[in-house]
């Protein structure tokens, strides 16, 4: 009788410690739960700040490397000295200018102060004679030192008579910056090693010009233009008595004034 009354007390005792068991094991995953809900929503959020700031940068990165593609297409517009991205350079478009301008009045300085022909009246036969007898009268007159320039043509040595005229052009300049200008023509058509024009001297005349240049003048290149003189005359000069040019310059000239 006594474990008829004690096992069902026992049972009941024993289901509400279960019950309790549960509903605290319950309450304990509830809790758990609770917890990892806690933990989970701030994971969450950092995944979301790295994946706001990973395509923030991948943004910055692709900007970056539009901008630079745009410098590298805008580069031939980009100024030499400070990369700036302007769309054009204006310095280097003033320096063009400024180039532009100086060989522009370069060549007008060659075009007009040699012509490939001097103006002159026809020579007499008179004058072709005493061009025969001096080569200084060959030099004085205009239609002597076209005749004589056809001559030096032919040679490949009209440089030199091309040089002559220049100094005596440029001792005829007044004005010192158009001096300037001229000496530094002359001495890059004719002294520089690197022109096609370079005329024969030595090295001492060469010397007098470096320091000539200095301060130019119109007395810039006198040794140089005489040196010159000096080798038409001793080389030149007594070929051009004996060319073709001169003979039948000579004979038409008698012609014409034995027929009138």
């Amino acid at each position: 009788m006594l474990r008829q009354f004690l096992f069902p007390l026992r049972a009941r005792r024993y289901a509400g410690s279960f019950r309790v068991g549960k509903n605290q094991k319950h309450g304990n995953e509830e809790e758990n739960n609770k917890d990892a809900l806690q933990i989970y929503k701030p994971m969450g959020s950092e995944r979301m700040e790295m994946r706001k700031r990973q395509m923030s940068v991948h943004q910055e990165t692709v900007s970056s490397s539009q901008a630079q593609q745009a410098v590298g297409n805008r580069g031939s517009n980009a100024c030499c000295f400070c990369w700036c991205c302007c769309c054009s350079c204006s310095c280097l478009t003033v320096r063009n200018q400024e180039d532009e301008r100086t060989r522009r009045s370069s060549n007008e300085i060659r075009g007009a102060g040699i012509p490939n022909c001097e103006e002159s009246p026809s020579p007499t036969l008179e004058d072709v004679y005493s061009w025969g007898q001096s080569f200084d009268k060959l030099m004085t007159t205009p239609a002597g030192r076209n005749a004589f320039r056809e001559f030096l043509r032919t040679e490949f040595s009209e440089e030199n008579m091309l040089f002559w005229m220049a100094c005596e052009d440029l001792k005829k300049e007044g004005n010192k910056n158009t001096i300037e200008e001229k000496a530094r023509l002359i001495y890059e058509d004719y002294i520089s090693i690197l022109s096609p024009k370079e005329v024969s001297l030595d090295s001492r005349v060469r010397e007098v010009i470096n320091r000539n240049m200095l301060e130019p003048s119109q007395h810039t290149f006198d040794d140089a233009q005489l040196q010159i003189y000096t080798l038409m005359h001793r080389d030149s000069y007594p070929r051009f008595m004996n060319s073709v040019i001169y003979k039948n310059l000579l004979q038409t000239l008698s012609e014409n004034t034995s027929e009138s």
